[in-house]
């Protein structure tokens, strides 16, 4: 559900519109059923785009999906490359010929052709097997954020004008349904290997994708490629192909991180996943554990349900509140940073009417201040000096002044906004957990430009807290 509120900018009735219609359409075609009773050989057919002959079983590779390399980025999202070049015209007519033939207990509503059909066996792949793998493994920042996306290496080197005008029926029919029934699954497209005619034509290409798919599309030129993709991938997950230091090619199966095999039970003798569509249960109450099961038929129609290997997850303690890190709106700052811990925040409306009424004591037993002036003509020509409020003084005015401001024994400078009341749980807000701060709009994290809830902009420690942020609501 958080892909599809994600999709829909948290919009709640249009999010559940499309994860309603979603469920619809899964139902009419028996995703389920598709993906766990597809033939083996078909399967792979489709993930490597190999046409078998049914006299010879021989095969030629003709790779059309995009492959897991078994490896992740710096974040934890799993890295799929894909090499264009093989999506020829004479390769989808044979695939399409075959799809036709899919041998699988699923029944479909007729609307969607065999070949997507067959597609969707592989985006099944992704969210029930790929993303709830790479979400167990905790080593990374948030390991307690669910995986919900991939990336994606694109490699265009000698595609011609012409292929990809061939391929633009396929791409637009492929890319419609995935946005509709697979949103927010896809978190970054590099294109590699871009033709010299590449930039004239991206203008007519990029109508194909809807608009949120192109905002996470970056063409890399020869040059910065591996810069950038070091960026954003170690250099070990990165092919050689592409200036990293991983032995995989295209068609490969899955090289697998080595952190999976540090937490990984398995059984029947293996020591790596088969071939063929798989998913994830719990094999514990408190879900700590999942068990791997794969699935799909086998000659005969003969369907296969074997355990493949259990898989445990080692989320980090939680931060005790006695660590020497404090915490400003849930992020941590180095002793001494920000406001002290022991700094006491008014969490009640008892505390909160306290503090105007001490206020008022303290006003009425402070005697006001007079200006002493005498009789002389001196006195009386001399400028009665002006009061200048705290707003209108200089920063170096605010330093040397007799009424430095200091808080929790700390001297705060002058460019340190004024303190303000913190939002306390009493206004009936949402849980801070439940909120995510860093929102995406086109792909791009938006830090320090507002958010589309006023709560966020609260909690967010990047913006003034209370501050009224354009475009929130």
């Amino acid at each position: 559900m958080l892909r599809f509120l994600r999709a829909r900018r948290f919009v709640v009735p249009d999010a559940f519109k499309q994860f309603q219609e979603t469920e619809d359409w899964r139902k009419a075609n028996e995703l389920d059923m598709l993906y766990e009773t597809i033939d083996l050989e078909h399967y792979e057919e489709t993930r490597r785009l190999v046409g078998i002959s049914n006299s010879s079983r021989t095969s030629v590779d003709m790779t059309q999906y995009p492959q897991w390399t078994g490896r992740r980025d710096r974040r934890g999202i799993p890295v799929y490359v894909f090499e264009v070049k093989h999506l020829n015209s004479k390769t989808m007519a044979a695939y399409e010929k075959s799809a036709l033939k899919t041998h699988t207990k699923a029944q479909s509503d007729g609307k969607t052709s065999p070949k997507l059909m067959r597609l969707f066996a592989l985006y099944e792949n992704l969210v029930r097997f790929v993303l709830p793998l790479c979400t167990a493994l905790t080593d990374r920042d948030h390991p307690r954020t669910p995986i919900t996306q991939s990336n994606n290496i694109v490699d265009i080197s000698g595609v011609g004008l012409k292929q990809f005008w061939n391929l633009r029926t396929h791409m637009q029919d492929a890319s419609t349904l995935a946005t509709a029934h697979y949103p927010e699954t896809l978190d970054r497209i590099f294109i590699i290997g871009a033709p010299a005619f590449f930039p004239t034509v991206w203008g007519w290409i990029k109508k194909w994708f809807d608009p949120i798919t192109t905002s996470k599309i970056f063409i890399l030129s020869s040059h910065d490629m591996k810069k950038t993709l070091e960026s954003f991938i170690d250099p070990e997950n990165i092919p050689k192909k592409y200036g990293g230091k991983l032995e995989f090619q295209f068609g490969d199966r899955p090289v697998l991180d080595p952190v999976i095999q540090k937490i990984t039970k398995w059984e029947g003798g293996r020591d790596n996943f088969p071939e063929g569509p798989m998913f994830w249960v719990d094999n514990d109450k408190e879900g700590k554990a999942i068990k791997a099961i794969a699935v799909g038929s086998v000659q005969e129609g003969e369907e296969r349900r074997e355990d493949v290997c259990v898989l445990t997850r080692d989320l980090p303690d939680p931060i005790p509140v006695e660590n020497t890190e404090e915490k400003i709106n849930g992020h941590a700052t180095a002793p001494g940073e920000g406001i002290s811990a022991t700094a006491t925040l008014v969490t009640s409306e008892e505390e909160s009417e306290k503090a105007p009424k001490a206020a008022e004591e303290e006003t009425e037993e402070k005697p006001a201040t007079t200006i002493a002036t005498t009789s002389t003509p001196e006195a009386e020509k001399a400028p009665i000096p002006t009061p200048v409020s705290p707003k209108q003084q200089t920063p170096q005015q605010e330093i040397e002044g007799e009424n430095p401001i200091i808080q929790s024994g700390e001297l705060i400078p002058p460019s340190r906004p004024e303190p303000v009341s913190f939002v306390t749980a009493s206004e009936d807000l949402p849980s801070v957990k439940d909120l995510a701060l860093d929102e995406k709009v086109n792909g791009q994290i938006l830090v320090g430009q507002g958010h589309s809830t006023v709560t966020a902009n609260l909690l967010d420690p990047s913006l003034h807290v209370g501050e009224e942020v354009e475009g929130a609501k």
